[in-house]
């Protein structure tokens, strides 16, 4: 199955809140980085989130802190978890908003694009069905997940997802939450009856499911890049 290759108009969003082989690395040319990936049926993923500050162009993308203003924003932004990078950047990756993954310019590095609701639907039934495939997916133990259990993990798709927590936004809980026990991951497809709504899909540290939902554009979440 792997290859490893190094709203009332008040809109009522769902939260990510919630609690229910050999290495190959390719070149990022948006970063001095590597990227590390695995192939998981037909799909080519990173194993690591995402963690750029600028866009394909080189153009740059915002860094916000402030609550209000992060709130407000209709244009890309990232963060880090609690806004403390010494803590979180080097596990976690940065937090984008959904501008950010739908601008123009390119959030993903050149040859990688956000995955869509098409491709995720694609991953989960290929690790089999969503009601089994979040602990296929999950880093195996506690280093970086809760400390009070990691259920049900076993990380036999090489996804290795990490629970990097989100920011909330607009329509959100406007608070970071979620560290070491969710991971939620932005599609780049807006939902089609909420067009102020995009899709996410999550991960947690007490089940084995990988859960599909969508939330406000404003949220912070983290990002996970499929090869073209």
């Amino acid at each position: 199955m792997k290859n490893l290759s190094t709203l009332t108009i008040v809109l009522l969003f769902i939260s990510c809140s919630k609690n229910n082989s050999s290495n190959n690395s390719t070149n990022n040319p948006s970063s001095t980085t590597t990227v590390t990936t695995v192939t998981i049926c037909s799909q080519v993923w990173m194993q690591k989130n995402l963690d750029v500050a600028t866009y394909r162009n080189g153009d740059a993308i915002p860094k916000v802190l402030p609550t209000p203003d992060w709130n407000s924003l209709t244009t890309g932004a990232y963060c880090y978890y609690n806004n403390d990078s010494a803590t979180y950047a080097a596990t976690y990756g940065k937090l984008y908003n959904w501008y950010a993954v739908n601008d123009p310019r390119g959030l993903a590095p050149a040859g990688w694009h956000i995955p869509s609701e098409a491709e995720w639907s694609t991953l989960t039934a290929c690790l089999g069905g969503a009601a089994v495939a979040g602990g296929k997916m999950k880093e195996i133990g506690k280093t970086h997940w809760s400390d009070e259990n990691n259920f049900y993990a076993s990380n036999s798709s090489g996804f290795t997802g990490l629970p990097g927590g989100f920011r909330g936004g607009s329509g959100g809980s406007n608070t970071f939450d979620g560290i070491r026990v969710n991971g939620c991951f932005w599609s780049s497809t807006t939902h089609q009856f909420v067009p102020p709504a995009a899709w996410y899909h999550a991960l947690y540290y007490g089940n084995l499911i990988l859960d599909s939902a969508f939330v406000g554009k404003g949220e912070g979440y983290s990002v996970r890049c499929v090869k073209d």
